[in-house]
């Protein structure tokens, strides 16, 4: 055989031999790849039921929030004062930061307690956090949840109503501190305990509130303070003007000929001392200070226009 044709079979062989590992190194590459690629794939899937299970959590319909002690309604969103069998129902959606759902209590308060105490009237409250949305900040919802804890406590009235007379000026997101929170809680008698203020500072009802202002701009409604006697609209730019002594008058219309509910010492705090004065008969959760803040007669119209969302 010549040197040519010797030389010739070798580079053959070399080449196949190059062929071949080349071969090889591509099926490695591929089994890599592939090994590589299922490796991507389950984390993606993995990342992606994380994501669905997060946000099955807090806001999903169907998820289930903690809830203050006494939550009625549909999925627990509401907070009841005044007799349960009450004849007639107010329903109030607020935000602790909402300056015209300050001026409806200022106006309003000391006649719907008086009806609450006669059990002519329950209250069943909505707290959202309308301000905060279009204000930024998170008064409303650390207020809102602080409110719940009280309600724990069986002190959500006396303590929504010290809220109400140390609102801060709606620019002014005060609420957001929960020191200043639980600093108004000492005025009322009882309230500071320590499951309160765990709760407070825990914000274990944050959740809730965060459902309340999902129903609440699902509802419908637009505005706060949104108030509805026996579910028809009696306060704001859809309703006529209406005063303490015609609320108490269309109670009276709504309640004839039904009797009174039953209360109870649970349900029923002392009533405030009338407009002006400021004497030992004051319930031991309105301090004399606040009391004499209070306007000296309710206002003849609505105080203040209700703040539209955003």
């Amino acid at each position: 055989m010549s040197e040519k044709n010797r030389e010739g079979k070798r580079t053959a062989r070399e080449r196949l031999q190059e062929q071949r590992v080349q071969d090889q190194r591509r099926q490695k590459r591929k089994r890599t790849m592939i090994v590589a690629g299922s490796v991507v794939g389950v984390l993606v899937i993995g990342a992606v039921i994380g994501i669905l299970v997060a946000n099955s959590g807090g806001d999903s319909e169907g998820a289930a929030a903690a809830s203050p002690a006494g939550a009625t309604g549909e999925n627990k969103l509401v907070i009841p004062t005044g007799a349960s069998d009450a004849p007639s129902t107010l329903t109030v959606y607020e935000d602790f930061r909402c300056p015209a759902c300050g001026a409806f209590e200022q106006g309003y308060r000391d006649t719907v307690h008086a009806l609450e105490d006669k059990g002519q009237l329950k209250v069943d409250y909505h707290l959202v956090r309308i301000i905060d949305g279009n204000l930024g900040g998170t008064g409303s919802l650390n207020a809102a949840n602080a409110a719940a804890c009280a309600q724990d406590q069986n002190k959500f009235r006396a303590y929504h109503d010290v809220l109400y007379r140390n609102q801060p000026p709606e620019q002014d997101d005060k609420f957001a501190s929960k020191p200043y929170l639980l600093q108004l809680a000492g005025q009322v008698p009882g309230l500071t305990t320590p499951a309160f203020t765990a709760c407070v500072n825990k914000g274990t009802y944050d959740d809730w509130v965060n459902k309340n202002n999902s129903a609440f701009n699902a509802s419908g409604f637009n505005s706060t303070p949104t108030v509805l006697l026996n579910g028809k609209n009696i306060y704001g730019a859809q309703a006529a003007p209406l005063t303490p002594q015609k609320l108490q008058q269309m109670v009276a219309d709504a309640n004839k000929g039904k009797k009174p509910g039953t209360v109870t010492p649970s349900v029923t705090p002392p009533s405030a001392p009338a407009s002006g004065s400021a004497t030992a008969s004051a319930p031991a959760s309105t301090p004399a200070s606040a009391q004499a803040s209070a306007p000296a007669s309710p206002p003849a119209s609505p105080p203040a226009s209700p703040s539209v969302t955003g």
